[in-house]
């Protein structure tokens, strides 16, 4: 079959790969579609746990076209959108329902061939049969999306009435400004330097919008600060711009060397949250839910659709942070 395939640090190619041959608990989906995000980008890196090569694509959907001697749970032809997450099940993590903290932490795309591909391997617990109304080709929307479901339990307290600020107004930051709306904010003020993504969370009615926090004249900080960049000078000036009680959601993922600073004292003093929220944990199925409920707009949310021979490409516009959802359709 054909998959794009990371051989090393920074080289990618569309090349011929076996078929996936399913154990007695998996499913074969063929691949209707694949979405990218920054986490391809740190696997094209080296980072973020790969072990190189491997094909990516942790972000996708399509119909099942093999079962594993075992399976009862789905048919050939069901549509499927897939959590690529794999734990162990046994480390003191997962023992405490916490697997994506899981000391064998894996997950398809990132440790183990993914779904940038014609044919993918998946475990049939992965695997969340999707609606008649909801057209596959949107489907790769659901992982990211339980992402952003995943870092709103995070934030426990309840965002009703409050003000958050987002930071980053690409896929993920337009999620969590979806979520925050839904979530009862009093206000979502998004910043980004892209005035096209900008534009993006206007259309889907942010209450303020700028290139940097200075220009919303809000000396006393928002509840809610979250980064959804992973970009270190973003981070570090979001973290002074968090209300007294408030909390600091580090949700964009850093290149392995990003640093910030702190202020114990202020930290202290303020009782100020600082917080993280990594990948999926018991939110795929509610993102599904979601998405079928209609609570994005894919039309909005996916700007570029290519083939997978154009992979490559694929990667070089999110680099270079060319539209918004970018997907590949085997």
């Amino acid at each position: 079959m054909r998959a794009a395939l990371i051989e090393a640090p920074g080289k990618v190619v569309v090349t011929t790969v076996p078929d996936p041959v399913p154990g007695p608990r998996d499913v074969v989906v063929e691949v209707v579609v694949c979405g990218l995000c920054g986490t391809d980008l740190h696997i094209l890196q080296g980072e973020f746990a790969p072990t190189l090569p491997v094909v990516p694509g942790h972000e996708f959907a399509g119909v099942v076209v093999g079962l594993g001697s075992e399976v009862t749970e789905l048919r050939v032809g069901d549509r499927v959108a897939v959590d690529p997450s794999l734990y162990c099940h046994e480390c003191r993590y997962c023992r405490a329902g916490r697997g994506n903290l899981c000391d064998r932490w894996n997950a398809i795309g990132v440790s183990v061939p993914g779904g940038a591909a014609e044919y993918a391997l998946a475990p049939v617990a992965n695997c969340v049969r999707l609606p008649d109304h909801v057209d596959v080709r949107d489907a790769a929307l659901i992982e990211p999306l339980s992402c952003a479901v995943r870092g709103y339990d995070v934030l426990r307290d309840s965002t009703l009435g409050s003000d958050v600020l987002i930071y980053g107004s690409g896929t993920m930051g337009l999620m969590m400004l979806e979520l925050a709306k839904r979530t009862g904010a009093a206000s979502v003020a998004v910043l980004d330097i892209n005035p096209e993504r900008l534009a993006t969370a206007h259309r889907l009615g942010v209450s303020a919008t700028a290139a940097h926090a200075d220009e919303l004249d809000r000396p006393d900080g928002w509840e809610f600060v979250i980064d959804a960049t992973g970009s270190a000078a973003a981070i570090q000036d979001g973290l002074g711009r968090v209300a007294k009680g408030g909390t600091f959601l580090q949700f964009g993922v850093s290149d392995y060397a990003t640093t910030a600073v702190i202020e114990p004292y202020r930290i202290y003093n303020q009782e100020i949250t600082i917080t993280g929220s990594m990948a999926v944990l018991h939110s795929f199925e509610r993102a599904a839910a979601l998405f079928a409920s209609g609570v994005l707009d894919p039309a909005v949310f996916i700007s570029d659709r290519l083939p997978l021979e154009q992979y490559p490409e694929a990667l070089e516009r999110f680099r270079a942070g060319q539209g918004r959802k970018i997907v590949v359709e085997p």
